[in-house]
């Protein structure tokens, strides 16, 4: 009898246990799961030079409403700004989205604020970056969204991206939202404005692309997002293996491999760029050309400059460091630019060295051979008369759209994810 007693004590007081562990586990708050977030929209910083500044108007107390045209949608967004070339910090007095109209118009109900820790303002320190608090709105797929800040001050030192081939407006003061800028001063270049992001599954990846003024658009048209990477949006975005690919713009004209141009060379703006950017999974490397095409100045004056064995070099070390994040790393052939300002025998020479040893290293994931897609059937070192934009250097938006359809959406399927697209 004793020992039965003993059995029941135990079995209450286990029960008792088990009663207040259960009790105590409904009572702690449980944990969110964290958001997943892709890249939907990016650009690459660089800085504002003396022509790319709005003539009339200065960046202080002074409202700037700027148009990206994303790639994937979303139900929720968050906004990053960068003063990467500022040397003072860039004070926002107040940031809104919205859904864009023509020329600067928004869609006013769609207007909403962001926030930075919970609060309307952000002071973003020299050289670095600033991601807005997440925020519900309805962003879909292939859409335009409107961007405008208050600038209370800005440094001397401006961060843009003179490539935009988008129109930006401003105007004085605070009016940011305002539904038509209709009296603003406009201008084709954007401002302080990085990326954006919008929540996802773990599915949803995006690819980045390195790239010259030929990613970066040169030739094609103004407000019509009609770059090669805009094309590849498209067709991303109409193949359900691939719905859930962001693309990330991340050119910038004159850019060289090993030297700096207009902005930073590639080795030096990786991290920047393409490794710390929101859920890449593959990068695509359309450079070196440039590379190749300034020899020509530079044996004239003496300078210093890349060889087809130093360019291979640079992909290399691009490979290295993007493998290390797990990131796939693509290359396209360098377009033919015969009757151009690079054009001569020996830069030619370095183009098809290159060319071969992107085709045959074996050292990327996959090639995108732009340079058959878009050469002249009898000239091969010059581009296709349909696809030239007339510098017989940069394709036109013909070109680019040739360009885009002739990669692979195999290349971005990602197979464990083909059953949830």
């Amino acid at each position: 009898m004793k020992a039965a007693s003993n059995r029941r004590t135990s079995a209450v007081a286990c029960l008792v246990f088990l009663f207040s562990v259960a009790a105590a586990a409904a009572s702690k708050p449980v944990a969110e799961k964290p958001e997943s977030w892709v890249g939907t929209w990016a650009s690459s910083p660089q800085l504002a030079a003396a022509t790319d500044m709005p003539q009339g108007i200065a960046f202080a107390d002074v409202t700037l409403r700027q148009l990206v045209h994303v790639s994937v949608g979303g139900s929720r967004l968050r906004v990053r700004f960068s003063n990467a070339f500022g040397t003072t910090p860039l004070a926002i007095s107040t940031a809104h989205i919205a859904t864009a109209l023509a020329k600067g118009s928004i869609v006013v109900d769609s207007d909403r604020e962001l926030t930075f820790a919970g609060g309307p303002t952000v002071s973003i320190p020299p050289g670095a970056m600033m991601v807005s608090d997440p925020i519900d709105f309805k962003l879909p797929a292939l859409s335009d969204l409107a961007v405008t800040v208050h600038i209370k001050q800005a440094p001397a030192a401006i961060t843009s991206h003179p490539g935009s081939r988008t129109t930006s407006y401003l105007l004085p003061g605070n009016v940011v939202a305002q539904a038509e800028m209709g009296q603003a001063i406009s201008i084709d270049r954007w401002y302080f404005l990085n990326g954006v992001d919008v929540a996802a599954d773990s599915c949803a990846k995006s690819v980045a692309v390195l790239g010259d003024s030929i990613a970066d658009g040169r030739g094609s048209t103004t407000n019509g997002n009609d770059r090669w990477p805009d094309n590849l949006a498209r067709r991303l975005q109409q193949d359900k293996r691939t719905a859930k690919v962001g693309v990330l713009n991340e050119a910038l004209g004159g850019n060289r491999l090993l030297r700096d141009g207009i902005g930073p060379n590639v080795l030096a703006r990786l991290d920047r760029d393409v490794l710390s950017q929101t859920g890449v999974r593959w990068l695509m490397v359309a450079e070196g050309i440039n590379d190749i095409g300034t020899q020509l100045r530079a044996k004239q004056t003496n300078e210093d400059w890349a060889t087809a064995e130093d360019i291979i070099a640079a992909y290399r070390q691009i490979v290295l460091r993007a493998h290390a994040h797990g990131i796939k790393v693509y290359a396209a052939t360098l377009l033919p630019f015969g009757g151009s300002l690079y054009d001569s025998a020996d830069t030619e020479k370095e183009r098809q060295q290159v060319n071969q040893w992107i085709r045959a290293g074996g050292a990327f994931d996959g090639v995108i051979d732009f340079d058959s897609r878009t050469r002249a059937e009898k000239s091969p070192s010059q581009l296709a008369a349909a696809v030239d934009g007339g510098d017989h250097l940069h394709p036109n938006a013909a070109g680019y759209k040739m360009m885009a359809d002739g990669i692979d959406l195999g290349l971005f399927a990602e197979q464990s994810c083909a059953s949830t697209h």
